[in-house]
């Protein structure tokens, strides 16, 4: 099975932009804000294109260093000769459709997703609506080497900035258009937490108009509370909501609401493999489902892929990233993929992950087949899978020759019904392994040697 040089589509090295845009210490390394500045002027340099108008569309999570880092940006795109328009706190999906729907040229999207307040961080998305590709991130920041008056435009070309009042109604709807028409969600209790994050105003108003009895938790952010405690990364708080209401579903939404996690009716969590599964199945009963597959990331489950295996369809992996499973699904011509921590991507509707359109789709399943979410949405048994996270300072562990060792010495064990997985992050400094087999046991002792080495090399 593969080892972490083998993942396939592996990115570009970059200096600033990470797996999921830029990100790190609010008001630290890249995110001050004169680091943030000459991002937004290198940005919007790098994306225009002839003598219109230019535009771009930028929105946030609820952070407080939020209120640091837009007018930053702001003033950066300002200065190129962009027109700003600002859309306030958004789920990062509603970003990615409205850079279409209003047509931006660029899209910004201010958050660190799952990380706590401290972390803050920018997304980019092109005027199609998809994330940018390694090779536009390396331009932008090759055009923030250069000089800081470089490329500024004259001062009646100065870019114009407006407020844009009506963005999270265009979601709501857009939203509600993903359900079935001839569905509704009269009947159904549903617990909705929203991380106190951007989709707290949205996504449980969602919901509620589709006919929900709606139970909210993780909405009322004050700026430091942003997945603290709840949300996906998070979920006991949502898990006991469901059993105190006596929901028939729970959903969790991360701090921007591209990702998402389900509970079931006893607030047992079923993850993205699952919900992959789920979806992947309905849709192909339907004949709705493109490619005849599904692509997810080295990390997900071989349960999975076997189950999908079992319906006649194929798993294709791609490297960690919900960018590197949007490539591939474009390439292969698929519109179901995503990863294990519940960032789905479903083509059909949107060009990024969206946990609360995601959640309608698991919704609707539940809503057409009158069983509960238990019966529903645990399609597979997941083989043993074990990830920790070892982190490190200095040198890259993952260049030691001790640490390269105890990779090649646990697959060895593993053998080919098992895989390991050791790989970098990209938005913390922690070494991720991975161990998944038929033995339980044997796959965290495996993972327990390597991350001994990892400590070692560490030291």
């Amino acid at each position: 099975m593969r080892g972490d040089d083998e993942a396939p589509m592996r990115p570009a090295e970059r200096k600033i932009f990470g797996t999921d845009g830029v990100r790190g210490l609010a008001n630290a390394g890249a995110m001050t804000p004169e680091r943030l500045l000459r991002l937004g002027m290198a940005a919007g340099r790098a994306f225009k294109n002839g003598a219109h108008r230019h535009r771009v569309v930028i929105g946030k999570d609820t952070r407080l260093s939020g209120y640091m880092i837009e007018p930053a940006l702001t003033a950066g795109f300002a200065a190129s000769g962009m027109d700003v328009f600002l859309l306030g706190p958004l789920p990062t999906p509603a970003m990615a459709m409205l850079t279409r729907s209003l047509r931006a040229d660029l899209g910004v999207m201010i958050s660190a997703s799952h990380n706590p307040y401290e972390d803050n961080g920018v997304k980019f998305f092109g005027p199609d609506g998809f994330k940018l590709s390694d090779d536009t991130e390396l331009k932008i920041e090759r055009l923030m080497e250069e000089g800081p008056n470089d490329g500024l435009a004259e001062s009646p070309d100065l870019g114009r900035v407006k407020r844009i009042d009506d963005a999270g109604a265009r979601y709501i709807e857009f939203a509600k258009a993903t359900f079935p028409r001839s569905l509704s969600l009269e009947g159904l209790r549903v617990v909705i937490d929203c991380a106190n994050g951007a989709g707290y105003k949205v996504a449980p108003t969602v919901l509620w108009e589709l006919g929900a009895d709606v139970k909210s938790i993780g909405v009322s952010p004050d700026g430091f509370n942003i997945n603290r405690g709840v949300g996906s990364t998070s979920t006991k708080a949502m898990q006991e909501a469901v059993r105190e209401y006596r929901a028939d579903i729970g959903v969790a939404l991360d701090g921007d609401a591209d990702r998402v996690l389900i509970a079931d009716e006893k607030g047992d969590i079923i993850d993205g493999d699952q919900i992959l599964a789920t979806i992947a199945k309905s849709w192909r009963e339907k004949g709705r489902l493109a490619g005849d597959g599904v692509v997810a990331t080295v990390m997900s489950n071989l349960g999975l892929e076997r189950f999908l295996q079992g319906l006649g369809l194929r798993l294709e992996r791609t490297a960690v990233g919900d960018r590197y499973v949007v490539e591939a699904m474009r390439q292969k011509g698929m519109n179901v993929g995503g990863e294990s921590s519940g960032h789905v991507i479903l083509s059909d509707y949107a060009t990024t992950g969206d946990g609360l359109v995601t959640a309608l789709q698991v919704l609707a399943v539940v809503a057409e087949g009158g069983r509960k979410v238990s019966e529903i949405c645990r399609n597979y048994e997941p083989l043993p899978q074990i990830l920790q996270n070892v982190r490190f300072r200095g040198a890259d562990p993952l260049e030691n020759a001790a640490v390269v060792a105890a990779i090649k010495a646990g697959q060895a064990r593993l053998g080919e019904s098992g895989r390991v997985l050791v790989r970098k992050s990209g938005t913390e400094p922690l070494i991720r392994v991975m161990g998944e087999g038929e033995d339980g046991k044997l796959v965290k002792s495996v993972v327990a040697d390597i991350c001994r080495a990892v400590e070692k090399a560490r030291d």
